[in-house]
């Protein structure tokens, strides 16, 4: 056990921690995005309430949801950890180090992109999921589901909102663009043959998922989706 303890503690222990957790996270995302996608169905939100319903319903998805918040709150401890254990380590007169020469500016940013995405997604749970698992939502629709949907028209009506999603999609793409790959490179999978190709599927991840998130609230607020 305490060996155990003592890799979890260790540098290399937390980064396969927040790899582990990060990898986990990225397909909790497509998930959701294929959830939140049904209102491009543009059918009153009939097929999303539906597929709304179904993860409600289903004791795996909601057992799933509890797994996915450790994992979440896992993920976010770790970056916590792993950005004080950086400061720690980083000698005096360290600022004439000139750290554009080897990383991108988003890498040694994860630290502001993940704050920026923890407020968003303090709003984000206000807006939805305290809604729909404890205060209730405003009816049901067609099809006796309750009604998520009205709650996204509700909610995506509101400007300051709408720039805000836009905004944390803008930084979770930059935080997926050095995290995707950097979690497989932190568990050990790298491969001179396997490595280009996670990393061209890491881009267009990057840029595919955020994209989708961000056209559902713009959809939404200019009318595209009714």
């Amino acid at each position: 056990m305490s060996n155990k303890s003592g890799f979890l503690n260790s540098s290399i222990g937390k980064k396969v921690l927040m790899g582990l957790t990060g990898l986990f996270l990225i397909t909790f995302l497509v998930v959701h995005c294929f959830l939140n996608s049904l209102i491009f169905f543009n059918d009153g939100g009939l097929t999303f309430n539906e597929g709304g319903h179904i993860m409600a319903t289903n004791w795996i998805i909601r057992v799933f949801e509890i797994v996915l918040f450790l994992g979440l709150i896992l993920h976010i401890v770790q970056a916590l950890r792993l950005s004080l254990d950086n400061r720690k380590s980083r000698p005096i007169g360290y600022d004439q180090y000139n750290g554009a020469a080897s990383s991108s500016w988003y890498s040694r940013s994860m630290g502001l992109l993940g704050t920026l995405l923890l407020i968003f997604l303090i709003v984000h749970l206000a807006h939805f999921w305290v809604k729909s698992r404890f205060t209730g939502l405003p009816g049901e629709d067609a099809n006796g589901h309750e009604n998520l949907y009205a709650v996204m028209k509700e909610t995506f009506n509101i400007t300051w909102v709408v720039v805000l999603y836009c905004l944390s999609m803008i930084s979770l793409a930059y935080h997926l663009l050095h995290g995707f790959q950097s979690a497989f490179q932190t568990l050990g999978l790298n491969h001179k043959k396997y490595t280009p190709l996670i990393k061209q599927v890491g881009i267009c991840f990057s840029i595919i998922i955020p994209l989708i998130f961000a056209a559902m609230p713009l959809a939404m607020h200019f009318g595209l989706v009714k």
